[in-house]
């Protein structure tokens, strides 16, 4: 017979006071975090119906009147030597109404957008309150379009993203929704629409997730900060939490009553979820900054483009394509590229006669020149990494073999590349996107079984955060009556 051996481990200096730290940690992590945690899940149910506000393409192309083609005397060509640039100085140029006026919209590979009349060439050097009531004015759910203010930054416009269009006209459109839109005082586009129901449940859904506070977010690093510290503290509490449950379990059975054994049970049976998704919200913040940017490196951008040369503008066939409310110009590989938004919804893509994925196949490779030729392929239906209503179908995948595994998604109608995307991209999809939103095809392709899964995690979650809050605040009551009843504790308190 082998003789039975002690098991060092449980003998060990020192194991009582880990063991003790371990449940002390947790108890008090739990009641610095059970309020933040609660409140992560209540509005995470909200923010899978109601969305952050944000303007579509289309929402923007609806807001659009159709161009006056009257009124267009100007053609590309003239509007560069206007604006001091020259054809090869041109990334992109749009032609869209400014009001009742045609506008030229340059951006250049370097430097600020700029903006030209179409009829005289004047400068536009910004929109009055007026203008931005003109504009307001064509948007389709425009009643009686009033001016509230002009605002630098507010909760919904507090994202960099809108830095180079501030300040912001703020419109009321006067309609039974509540529409709001934000006309850049700089450029007189409309950068943003939201509406009353948007705004309301906004507040109980993306502003608490993400801690939306506009003093806080308008400073993008230290609120990137506190995300990571608060997030990461969390991470601790409920790893410990687990820890601590798997310790207290007799059998199957907890030892507990009341809250507590509330809390033992539901912590034992989505405890791993609660950690799955605090630790995926915390990766969202890119610690380390090790997930590259999906934006393009403009100097990848400019080898795509190719060779500059005259841009066509052919007034009547473009008159006579549709109704249309944009004119993009652009190049793929030295080609130019003219797209049309139309007033219905489509696009129409003019240029020369031959296919355009030629051109896209010859400027490929200038997107990496210093990796061998892309393979390209064709994607006709969603996958795991291009998925998703804004994602347009068909895409061409550029897929590079240099180290970091390198993809671009291009668009085989227009030429325009869509976004970069790496290793590092592709995990953060499913670190992400996978562990926090439950972003899984089988689930995804059948919404009511999303909803349900995702739902019931969520309620597991939100009870271990209240009931823990229960606990956290008998606990803290309990603890001040003892100090209190030692004579101390309480400001002003006789001894």
């Amino acid at each position: 017979m082998i003789p039975a051996l002690a098991i060092p481990s449980l003998a060990l200096p020192g194991t009582k006071r880990l063991k003790r730290w371990l449940f002390l940690g947790h108890r008090w992590l739990g009641i610095l975090t059970g309020l933040f945690f609660a409140t992560w899940f209540v509005s995470g149910m909200v923010m899978m119906y109601v969305a952050f506000p944000r303007l579509t393409e289309a929402e923007r192309h609806a807001a659009l009147p159709a161009i006056a083609w009257a009124s267009v005397v100007l053609d590309p060509g003239t509007a560069l030597a206007r604006a001091g640039l020259a054809p090869e100085d041109m990334r992109r140029i749009d032609l869209a109404m400014l009001g009742d006026e045609p506008v030229w919209r340059i951006l250049p590979w370097t430097g600020a957008r700029r903006a030209l009349s179409a009829r005289d060439g004047r400068r536009i050097a910004g929109a009055d309150a007026a203008l931005a009531r003109a504009v307001a004015s064509h948007h389709p759910a425009a009643r009686d379009p009033a001016v509230r203010d002009l605002t630098t930054r507010d909760l919904w416009t507090v994202h960099q993203r809108y830095d180079g269009a501030r300040p912001f006209h703020r419109v009321s459109l006067g309609d039974a929704a509540g529409t709001e839109l934000y006309v850049s005082a700089v450029s007189g586009e409309i950068a943003l629409d939201t509406t009353r129901h948007e705004r309301l449940w906004n507040w109980v859904g993306a502003v608490p997730h993400w801690l939306y506070l506009t003093p806080l977010r308008a400073r993008t690093e230290l609120w990137r900060g506190v995300i990571l510290w608060l997030s990461g503290l969390c991470i601790v509490g409920a790893v410990t939490g687990l820890a601590v449950g798997l310790m207290r379990l007799r059998g199957l059975r907890t030892p507990h009553r009341g809250w507590m054994a509330w809390h033992h049970v539901a912590g034992l049976t989505g405890g791993i979820a609660l950690i799955a998704f605090i630790a995926s919200g915390w990766f969202s913040m890119n610690p380390g900054r090790w997930v590259s940017p999906p934006a393009p490196e403009p100097a990848a951008l400019l080898g795509y483009a190719g060779p500059a040369g005259p841009l066509p503008f052919d007034r009547a066939a473009l008159a006579a394509a549709c109704p249309a409310v944009e004119i993009r110009l652009h190049r793929v590989a030295g080609r130019p590229v003219t797209v049309l938004a139309c007033r219905d919804g489509g696009r129409i893509v003019l240029g020369p006669p031959e296919p355009l994925e030629a051109a896209i196949r010859a400027g490929a490779g200038a997107l990496m020149p210093e990796a061998a030729p892309p393979r390209l392929e064709r994607i006709g239906r969603p996958d795991l990494y291009w998925y998703g209503p804004d994602r347009r179908l068909p895409v061409l995948r550029a897929a590079f073999d240099d180290p970091a595994g390198t993809w671009f998604h291009i668009d085989p109608e227009t030429g325009e590349v869509l976004d970069r995307m790496d290793r590092s991209n592709r995990a953060a999809r499913w670190l992400f996107n996978a562990l926090h939103c439950l972003d899984f095809a089988v689930l995804t392709g059948n919404r009511p079984a999303w909803d349900l899964a995702l739902l019931t995690l969520c309620a597991a979650g939100l009870a271990i955060s209240l009931s823990g809050i229960v606990i956290g605040w008998r606990r803290l009551r309990r603890t001040v009556r003892s100090r209190s009843s030692r004579g101390f504790g309480w400001p002003g308190r006789r001894r």
